[in-house]
């Protein structure tokens, strides 16, 4: 049976923050992700997690200066010894809220990006990730790379599915693994059950939300529940992170997940 976690960035935004762990267990959830949580200590999520009974499954690393437009500083040249100074901190996050997964951010490219700049950005990038899988692997995590859609995030510097592969490849650590979001996969790049076979042994957390207007997940041009057919029949044991905007409220819109188990 699919696990689905709720996305708290995007899921029961009408309750403050911490509030939304317990929403999220009454809905049925029994795992949950978001984008940041370092607005907070680890200390108060893992105690609104403990009170749910919920397990947390992803967050991302800190994304540099977010408010400012920064999308992650992986890649970014010049910024590695903050970058360096993220994995520590999103570790240290994970290790008290025993989260086995964190997704490191690749940035944006500047829009008048050469050639010679586009290969600074790649030589940052498998560094900077190098350094991170390594301290993920040294305290039992598993680091995240994501490919992100340049429609909803123009410049993102890693955005097809086919470049994610060849940067595990290049990088080459077991604890670096491929967050498959089927979202950004079918904007990009299409045909997402023959992508989900093909990566299948690389990934690590998967992703869903309506195309194209990230809505539920029933609404739109993607056939999800051939998509979790087929991740079953492959063996997948991992979560499936709701990372959609409710087209009304959160709960309203929760009927398609009945079927996958979601009981409030």
């Amino acid at each position: 049976m699919i696990r689905l976690a709720a996305n708290l960035s995007m899921l029961f935004s009408e309750h403050d923050f911490l509030d939304r762990f317990a929403a999220a267990a009454e809905a049925g959830f029994r795992g949950v992700e978001y984008l940041f949580p370092y607005a907070h200590s680890p200390e108060d999520i893992k105690t609104a997690l403990d009170e749910a009974g919920l397990e947390q499954v992803l967050f991302n690393l800190p994304p540099g200066d977010w408010e400012a437009g920064e999308r992650g500083i992986a890649s970014l040249p010049g910024r590695e010894a903050e970058f360096r100074d993220s994995v520590v901190e999103a570790l240290r996050y994970a290790e008290a809220l025993d989260c086995p997964r964190v997704h490191a951010m690749a940035g944006l490219l500047p829009p008048d990006a050469d050639p010679e700049t586009q290969a600074a950005h790649q030589t940052t990038y498998l560094a900077n990730l190098r350094f991170a899988a390594g301290e993920a692997a040294r305290v039992g995590r598993e680091l995240l790379i994501e490919p992100i859609n340049t429609r909803d995030m123009p410049g993102f510097f890693l955005s097809r599915q086919a470049q994610a592969m060849a940067v595990l490849e290049e990088v080459n650590q077991p604890s670096l693994r491929l967050q498959f979001d089927l979202y950004h996969c079918q904007i990009m790049d299409g045909d997402l059950i023959k992508h989900l076979e093909r990566q299948f042994e690389r990934i690590g957390h998967v992703q869903i939300a309506g195309v194209p207007q990230r809505h539920e997940p029933d609404v739109g041009e993607v056939h999800y529940p051939a998509l979790f057919a087929r991740l079953e029949a492959l063996g997948y044991m991992g979560w499936v992170g709701c990372e959609y905007r409710p087209a009304a409220g959160t709960r309203e819109g929760l009927g398609w997940g009945r079927e996958h188990g979601l009981a409030p």
